[in-house]
């Protein structure tokens, strides 16, 4: 099955490890992910709302790119801001002329042109659940992760309305979390799962993003999970590398490791931890993914696992004042 690939500007920096591992699990899963040639940066989140024209043209160009490279209609992005930004536009030129026209003239300066649904937008998640399937998946399963509690994480991009397809649920989405069973892992309730991460608002309003951040660690921690899995990198680098002035901030000692979902189908694989990015992290895996194959045998008897009691969790508090 091939694909045309738009890994987008954070895979090839703070989310490398998203990339080396999608990448490493392509082929045993029969993919083929061919890089965009001369792709440009899809203007993440904010763009949108500062110059809506400037915007589409530059999301635009990658669609045009993909779609005269012609290695196949599926363009498959594995970020969920790129993903949301490449359907979007796409959307957009096709319900509004006005839009269709607007970015195709910009677009003719690098004499480019895009037709609307000419290429049809995936994330790579939908593209793993959707084409390998979970029982195929489950025939590569070498290595279960057994032991391993884990809180699927899908944000709140990948779950918005899906214009030109797909199967993903945007009220209750499960197939993170069907995968992640497929692998072996214990799956906890997580009930924020779709709640947003704060963005770029880390770098807008601290208080506010802290807040949004500590929330979903506290959740997930309600719940005993070892890690948090995500398809998103922006989830992943502000539950991971902002953790810490989380905890300072509110008094809180979270120490919770954020995963890629490709990096546990890899190690679900029998892959190497490294191959994988694994020990990038700024919150190590190491002690949680330490637990797999740990997995105590279940006994009839036994009573269900309850969530962890809020009074044992440390409960957020005012900063103080300088």
């Amino acid at each position: 099955m091939r694909y045309a690939y738009y890994p987008g500007c954070s895979l090839t920096r703070s989310a490398e490890p998203y990339d080396l591992s999608a990448k490493a699990i392509a082929a045993p899963l029969g993919l083929s992910l061919q890089e965009i040639d001369d792709w440009n940066c899809c203007g993440a989140t904010e763009y949108i709302s500062i110059n809506r024209n400037a915007a589409y043209a530059l999301v635009g160009r990658n669609l045009a790119l993909a779609a005269r490279q012609g290695v196949s209609q599926d363009l498959v992005a594995p970020c969920s801001a790129c993903f949301l930004n490449l359907r979007k536009v796409d959307h957009y030129m096709d319900k509004y002329p006005a839009v269709r026209e607007k970015t195709n003239a910009a677009l003719a300066a690098g004499d480019l042109h895009y037709e609307p649904g000419s290429m049809h937008v995936r994330h790579l998640l939908d593209v793993v659940v959707e084409d390998v399937g979970y029982e195929a998946l489950q025939t590569r399963v070498v290595r279960p992760l057994d032991g391993l509690r884990v809180a699927p994480y899908y944000g709140c991009l990948i779950v918005r309305p899906q214009w030109n397809g797909g199967e993903v649920d945007t009220e209750y989405p499960t197939h993170l979390d069907r995968l992640l069973r497929t692998l072996g892992a214990e799956v906890v309730d997580f009930p924020l799962k779709t709640h947003c991460c704060g963005g770029h608002m880390t770098q807008i309003s601290a208080d506010t993003a802290y807040e949004l951040i500590r929330r979903l660690l506290h959740n997930a921690s309600e719940y005993e999970a070892d890690i948090i899995v995500t398809a998103c990198p922006m989830c992943q680098l502000n539950l991971d590398a902002y953790q810490s002035q989380v905890n300072r901030h509110f008094g809180t000692d979270f120490h919770l490791p954020v995963l890629y979902f490709t990096q546990m189908i890899g190690l679900a694989m029998g892959m190497a931890p490294a191959d994988l990015g694994i020990g990038r992290e700024i919150v190590s895996a190491a002690a949680a993914l330490g637990k797999i194959g740990q997995a105590a045998p279940a006994s009839p008897a036994a009573a269900p696992r309850r969530k962890r009691d809020d009074k044992a969790l440390p409960m957020p508090r005012q900063r103080e004042e300088a």
